[in-house]
This record gives structure tokens, sequence and C-alpha cells, in this order.
């Protein structure tokens, strides 16, 4: 029985890694380097006057993106370099193909505040997602920025923000279920229907004994509960490294993440997750996940091991077709994995792509993925001045095609 197919217990897990199903090397399609930034600023131009890029000893890497329902680009600068960014969420204006990243804090400069009450303002937002069916935007605050050792009191939460106007719908605090030192409040992925949203927690601040878990939060009642704690399927594997470019990332300092992306199949019914110190794609029945009587022994049964991608992770997305795509940072590209034959292959890389983070679907079906330098940025290396932010675009109708031949 292939390791792919089979539920992941502790019993199994020595024989679902001796038969890795690695991905495949299919011929790589063209990316697009669809837009190319120096730089970030804030705010609308003045007068017609092109805003100064932000400088100085500040970094602000635009890490994560998502569109609305309008195209419109929401973009996350997370506060974990410095935390001197005028804003942690923005929308980006794409209209705009080079230059300085041109941003308008989201809802409000004010709202993006750092030394405001920490239970209001958004401090460090990495995670967030676009819900189109409801017109809002869910944020996940790690609350801790740079220099703070531990998040305070009431900063990390999911805040769901109203799309159009910019107004807090309601605040769900984590403080309950995720640890204020040693919690990595990473990815949040939404069940747009039920209102239901899955957070990942890679536990990178207690590295190495990383305290990875799976956060459900449920928006009709305003309760968050803590699933499958440390469990091995979300934590680091043993022995791996992280590799970009064919370096390791952070020699002498290993590069801890534990689980990264999430992502839902269209139906709801599944949800992915990567762990980025790892090799493997993960799958659990969402029924296992909602149903607050299920213990971490019973949602252990259901978990899928669906193989190796091929290199180190980030983010994840699925297509309406229900395809999964997978950032990998190793090989500089996208993994797609197809759930109908169960396969995975690498449809797309560049040698001009560093880390690839977060990649999303645009309204016309095309995906999206930001290529930021996370990890040199993380490192110090990157000189002030010389940041450069990267969106690649893929066809998808393009890869499937090919994919179907």
């Amino acid at each position: 029985m292939s390791n792919r197919t089979r539920s992941f217990s502790a019993i199994a897990m020595a024989a679902l890694f001796a038969f890795p199903v690695f991905a495949s090397a299919a011929n790589s399609l063209p990316l697009e380097r669809w837009r190319s930034y120096a730089g970030v600023s804030w705010d609308a131009p003045q007068n017609g006057q092109m805003p100064a890029a932000f400088s100085g000893s500040v970094y602000a890497p635009i890490a994560g993106i998502h569109f609305d329902a309008k195209g419109w680009a929401f973009v996350s600068t997370p506060r974990l370099v410095s935390a001197a960014a005028p804003a942690t969420l923005s929308i980006l204006d794409t209209t705009v193909p080079s230059g300085p990243a041109r941003l308008t804090a989201f809802p409000s400069r004010e709202a993006n505040a750092v030394n405001t009450d920490p239970a209001q303002s958004l401090r460090n937002v990495l995670g967030f997602y676009i819900d189109r069916q409801n017109g809002w935007l869910w944020a996940l605050d790690m609350g801790f920025v740079a220099g703070e050792a531990e998040s305070p009191a009431g900063s990390q939460k999911l805040v769901v923000l109203d799309l159009n106007t910019g107004r807090t719908l309601k605040r769900i605090a984590l403080d309950g279920v995720a640890d204020r030192k040693a919690s990595f409040l990473n990815d949040v992925v939404v069940d747009e229907k039920r209102r239901v949203a899955y957070i990942s927690d890679s536990g990178s601040r207690s590295a190495p004994e990383n305290r990875v878990g799976l956060i459900v939060v449920d928006f009709a009642t305003g309760t968050a509960r803590r699933v499958l704690d440390r469990h091995p399927a979300l934590q680091i594997e043993p022995g791996v490294k992280v590799v970009s470019h064919g370096a390791e990332v952070w020699p002498g300092k290993p590069l801890l993440i534990g689980i990264n992306g999430i992502a839902l199949s269209p139906d709801a019914g599944t949800l992915y997750w990567t762990v980025t110190t790892g090799t493997h794609a993960w799958a659990v029945p969402t029924t296992l996940l909602r149903q607050p009587e299920s213990t971490d022994a019973q949602i252990a049964t259901g978990i899928q091991d669906l193989g190796v991608v091929g290199g180190n992770t980030d983010g994840l997305v699925t297509d309406a077709k229900g395809n999964l795509y997978i950032t990998d940072v190793t090989r500089n590209g996208i993994v797609r994995f197809d759930p109908k034959n169960r396969s995975m292959s690498l449809i797309a890389a560049s040698e001009d792509v560093h880390w690839p983070d977060t990649p999303a679907i645009r309204p016309d079906g095309d995906l999206i993925f930001t290529s930021s330098r996370l990890n040199d940025h993380f490192a110090g290396a990157v000189k002030s001045g010389e940041e450069r932010y990267d969106l690649w675009r893929l066809p998808l109708g393009a890869s499937q095609n090919k994919n179907e031949q």
C-alpha cells in the first residue's frame, strides 16, 4: 500500500518515510516576473508625485499577498526584522509595475500602530486571508514584533475586517490557544461558507522543540481551540536542512519552521499543509477538526501523508479544480499536487526566483506569488536600499493543459 494513501499514526511513521514519493521533474513552464519593486513606500502619492521609497535601517519585506473579487492586491509586511514599518497590512498598487511598491495601510495607519493597545491594533501580520464570499479580510496577528521576546497580553488574535469599509467585524483572542513566548502564528485559511478559520502555529520561537499546533476558530461563537499540539506530522523533520539556491539557509543556526502553509480544498472538506523544515505534504478531513469533541488521537487517524514535495516549502493555495500549488523554496518554483491521481510535479521554476513565499489566485484564474528573499532579510544580508520584491505570474490554464496532455 502506498504511503500516500495511508493514515498517519505513530506506528506507521517509519514506513511512511521509508517509501517516499518524490515530485517529478516536469518540463518547467515559463514564469513571468509580473511586478518588480525596489523598496516600499506608504500612502498614495501627493499632487501626482511619486512617494519616496521607504529606506533607512528599516526592512519591510512583502511576504503575503491575496486578491479580492475586484482584483485589488492586499499584502503583508511582517514586523519580524524591524518594528518601525508604518503598517503591517496594506493595499498594493499593482498598476505601477516597478519603482518602489506603493502601499496604502489597511484599514489605516492608526489601526496598524505598534504602540497603542496591542489587543486592538494590528501589530505583526504575516498570514491573512481574503474571503470573497463574505467580503471580509481575516488578519492573523502574531502579536510580537521585532525586539520583543513575548507577545503582549491580548496581541495574539484573529481580526475580521470588512473589505469595503475597513470596519472591524470581530476580534477573536488567541492567547488561550497560543503561547505568548513560543508560538509563531504563521498562516490562516478560511472555510467561507461555515466561517471557520484554520491557523498554523509553526512554534518557531520555541525551536528546536517547536511547539507546533493547529488552531480552529469559529466566527459565530468567537471561540478557538488548539488541536494536534506537537504532533509529528506538523513538526520539523529531524536531519532536514532548509536549502535555497543550492545553499543551506543560515548554516550553523538552522532555520527551524514547523507547519507553515495551509490550504483548503474547494469544498472545504480537506485541509492541506506542509512543513518548511521538512519534505512532505499532508492532509486531513476537516470534519474531524470541526467536531469539538474530537481528540488529537482521533484527528490523527485521519491524517494522510501525500508524499515528498521535492524541496522545502512555504505557502499553499488551491484552484477551483482542487489542484494544490506549493511554493518550493529549494527549487525556486511551484509544485502542483493533483488530488485525482495523487501526483506531484514541479511545473514552473526559475533561478531568478528567490524564496517563493505566498501563492494566490487572482479573479482571472492566474497564480501570483511573492518572492522577497525573506531568508536573506531575516539574516540581515540585504543592504538598505537594495531591497527588491518580485511578484511572479503563472497562467494556470497553461499549466493545467500541459498536465492533461
